[in-house]
């Protein structure tokens, strides 16, 4: 009789961890995303191949237009994380903002200047309306696109004019439906738009080869006291970039059923991204990246004295322990 009670207590205290593990596993874990494009795909490989719900969390992808929203929503609480441009995090902290970055999502540009029949060259582009690829006129891909034009002559509003669209699927939109002369769409669907006959004025890379377009951030306040959660959000990231980038045909069949793309760009897309390394296989920051996006951000604001380090805006520790967990458990 007695080894009948030590076995329903034994059961009972196993029902009651599992009970405790299961509500760990359906731990609700907002995150803010400014679009929904192929650059923000290792966020969503983690959460569509399960990375996410290994660590014990059930992450939101809340997909906000633009970068200014998504830093909104984080400095409101409703979020947990903010995956956004890294200048918006810059100007929230310079606003006074405790707000921090964890880790990189998009890692480099991928943009090109699209321009319809008549718009050939950057000088065809006087006169004319351009589709950006965030809403801000100051912020994120359009102050790329900014210093591009003016690198060749052009100055915003005395030469051309510009309507934001919140990411590069809106932008293309707009182009494709005679909405405007040239839009700025990043890869892949910068190649479509090129099979449909559209003409490539420009490529960020060939005046821009390094910037750190856009991270993941927190309140530092926040991050201090759910070290352990956002470790387990880092980890889950950092398996769904590895998974993205080590398994190119699973990876692309997954693209062209989430992100909506066409077999061949999903593929031309997925190579881009690899090769250039936009992807960080450890959801990590380009730092020489972050010091060109860092200058450019200055240079908008007119910023005076030397630029600040970048340990102003970005903490790599949660990271790094999220990296440690990660091979202790793979070796063990």
């Amino acid at each position: 009789m007695l080894n009948v009670v030590r076995a329903i207590a034994m059961a009972t205290a196993v029902l009651c961890s599992w009970s405790r593990l299961s509500a760990q596993e359906n731990l609700k874990f907002p995150v803010a995303i400014s679009t929904k494009t192929l650059g923000y795909g290792i966020l969503w490989a983690a959460q569509k191949q399960g990375f996410f719900a290994r660590q014990g969390l059930e992450v939101q992808l809340i997909t906000m237009r633009g970068a200014d929203k998504a830093v909104q929503a984080l400095v409101a609480g409703s979020v947990h994380v903010s995956a956004a441009g890294a200048d918006v995090h810059m100007a929230a902290v310079e606003r006074g903002l405790d707000l921090v970055m964890v880790g990189g999502v998009i890692n480099g540009l991928t943009h090109m200047i699209m321009g319809t029949k008549n718009y050939k060259t950057y000088q065809d582009l006087r006169g004319a309306t351009i589709a950006a690829a965030s809403t801000s006129m100051s912020s994120g891909t359009t102050l790329v696109l900014r210093r591009m034009l003016k690198a060749k002559g052009l100055e915003f509003q005395r030469d051309y004019q510009l309507i934001g669209t919140g990411g590069s699927g809106p932008a293309f939109a707009t182009l494709t439906t005679g909405q405007v002369a040239a839009a700025f769409v990043a890869a892949p669907l910068s190649f479509a738009a090129a099979e449909m006959g559209y003409n490539i004025i420009g490529q960020v890379v060939d005046l821009i080869p390094n910037y750190q377009l856009a991270v993941l951030s927190v309140q530092r306040s926040w991050s201090e006291k759910n070290r352990p959660l956002l470790i387990r959000f880092l980890k889950g990231t950092v398996l769904g970039a590895r998974w993205l980038l080590e398994n190119k045909q699973a990876a692309i069949n997954y693209l062209v059923k989430e992100m909506d793309l066409k077999p061949e760009h999903a593929r031309s897309g997925w190579e881009y991204y690899s090769e250039n390394r936009i992807w960080h296989p450890d959801a990590d920051i380009n730092l020489e990246g972050l010091k060109v996006t860092m200058q450019i951000y200055g240079e908008q604001t007119q910023a005076k004295g030397p630029l600040p380090s970048p340990a102003k805006y970005l903490d790599r520790s949660y990271l790094k322990e999220a990296l440690r967990e990660l091979q202790g458990s793979k070796s063990s």
